[in-house]
């Protein structure tokens, strides 16, 4: 489906289970956002604790890091407005209670456009399908509707916080096994690099990394008709409002 020109688009809100998920995702797409005036803010569900590659760092230590390297990715796209739930990486489930967080974000931020993982399985890239990603996208969706637009679900939000209810108009959903809307990163791709890179933890112990964000990105680019060289991110968008 068309997306809702960017210049309709005041604010954006991305939610995802792990620091790094929204950089491997969508960082080009976000840097491309934040240069046209978008303002976008990340949500991001859990500590991230099981993450890292290097057995000698304390697991107490790893969402400090984590949390330190996102908000330095963040600066490389134009993202300083970052939340995390902190809630246990691994062990996200789209419950009630993710689905308030989620929701008091949503209304926080007001967003006319949000980013969230695929709910569903990818089964032609099963390594984008964590159970926590899916976990994150669940809890998203079913926040952006029935929840965040409607008064009487987390009454609270409303008469203790003050956090009038909002609809969202459209989602964009990364990951996803049936992308029918692509963005071209071409121009932005060393600002995608950039944030992959400040993941230190996660990244450094993969010389072949650019090499491989850029063959995935080629390939998407080559399956929507770009010119050999390009380099592009694949969503599916859904029209919510």
């Amino acid at each position: 489906m068309e997306p809702i020109s960017d210049s309709e688009i005041e604010r954006v809100l991305v939610v995802t289970a792990h620091p790094d998920d929204c950089d491997f995702g969508a960082a080009g797409t976000i840097a491309k956002w934040t240069a046209s005036g978008i303002k976008v803010s990340y949500c991001i569900c859990t500590n991230g604790d099981q993450g890292g590659e290097d057995p000698t760092v304390p697991r107490d230590e790893m969402p400090k890091i984590r949390q330190r390297e996102q908000r330095d990715a963040g600066k490389a796209v134009g993202v300083d407005d970052i939340t995390f739930l902190n809630y246990r990486d691994g062990w996200l489930e789209p419950t009630i209670q993710l689905r308030k967080d989620i929701v008091r974000q949503i209304r926080i931020s007001r967003p006319q456009r949000m980013l969230i993982q695929s709910p569903d399985r990818n089964w032609d890239r099963l390594f984008a399908s964590h159970p926590d990603h899916m976990a994150a996208g669940e809890a998203a969706i079913q926040a952006v509707y029935p929840d965040s637009r409607n008064p009487f679900a987390f009454e609270d939000l409303l008469k203790d916080e003050g956090l009038e209810p909002w609809r969202v108009k459209e989602v964009w959903v990364m990951s996803t096994q049936n992308p029918d809307h692509y963005v071209d990163i071409t121009e932005v791709f060393d600002k995608k690099m950039r944030a992959l890179h400040a993941h230190v933890s996660q990244t450094a112990h993969n010389p072949d990394l650019e090499k491989m964000v850029r063959e995935w990105g080629e390939r998407n680019a080559q399956a929507n008709g770009l010119g050999d060289g390009r380099i592009a991110e694949v969503f599916k968008v859904v029209n919510t409002d």
